[in-house]
């Protein structure tokens, strides 16, 4: 029988976790992996991070910067232009590099009405892959939700995401993240074989229904999203890596404190539960 795959977990899925106890935590629930997000930072030489993060034993996986995207994002804060988005984003390529990630997670941001919104993103794609690839570091376009994505992105698909890449021509320095709560509703089983090989990263979460925005995603197979499914999906096209399960749960840090908020959930008790709910997920994946 094969093995289970490697497990993550997404340091924005325990917010309010510090740095240091999400690797705790995290190893303690049996992860492989983790997912490095730069607002968690600790205020202190990166170095002494890294030799942290090294110690834990935890493989670095899909990692997001302070600033997100190409085009400025109405729902968080950051540079107001496309140009100081690129250098913090090229910034972050640098800082990130040594502790030798699979990918870092980019989004285009939304168009909001700029008719040159594509031409900026491709120009943007250009210099970050050209950044990525003297740092040694693979850049991951993420796709948004359909749903909502006017506040995100230009492309809420993954052939809409490899048609985008082939315009920019950034070879293989740059790939495709697939996120199960944003493809979910999408011909991503169809989609997936022709990208097959762009794939460089995997976000797992369920969508719930109703859902109460995009802070609000639940644990693989407490959703609507067939999570086990888009697994099977994803492993039949050829994905060998780590499964990094990204919760995002408003506590009230972004407005909305809802009452069953995953973020509320001590971290080590959430990290276990995610575990599990992975596991299950992926137990099942080839009896849905």
């Amino acid at each position: 029988m094969a093995s289970d795959p490697p497990f993550s977990l997404s340091q924005i899925s325990t917010l309010p976790q510090p740095f240091d106890d999400d690797l705790a935590s995290y190893r303690a629930a049996g992860a492989d992996g983790i997912g490095l997000w730069e607002i968690k930072f600790p205020e202190r030489d990166d170095a002494e991070t890294l030799a942290r993060v090294r110690e834990s034993g935890l493989a670095v996986t899909n990692c997001v910067g302070a600033v997100p995207s190409i085009l400025p994002l109405p729902l968080l804060p950051g540079p107001e232009t496309p140009d100081e988005r690129v250098e913090a984003y090229r910034a972050w390529i640098r800082r990130i590099a040594p502790f030798e990630p699979d990918c870092l997670v980019l989004l285009t941001g939304p168009a909001a009405g700029r008719g040159d919104a594509r031409s900026i993103v491709v120009q943007a794609l250009r210099t970050l892959g050209d950044e990525a690839e003297r740092a040694g570091v693979r850049i991951a376009l993420e796709p948004y939700q359909r749903l909502g994505a006017e506040d995100w992105s230009i492309v809420s698909t993954l052939a809409d995401a490899a048609e985008l890449l082939d315009e920019a021509g950034t070879g293989p320095v740059t790939g495709l993240i697939v996120d199960t709560w944003h493809l979910w509703n999408t011909d991503y089983e169809t989609e997936l074989e022709a990208v097959a090989d762009r794939i460089v990263g995997v976000h797992v979460s369920d969508y719930r229904e109703p859902t109460r925005g995009w802070l609000d995603r639940v644990l693989p197979g407490e959703g609507v999203g067939h999570v086990p499914r888009m697994l099977a999906a994803v492993e039949s096209a050829g994905w060998r890596g780590p499964y990094d399960v990204e919760i995002f749960s408003d506590d009230g840090t972004f407005g909305d404190a809802y009452d069953d908020s995953l973020w509320g959930v001590p971290g080590p008790e959430l990290a276990r539960r995610a575990e599990a709910a992975f596991r299950r997920c992926w137990a099942s994946r080839n009896s849905t």
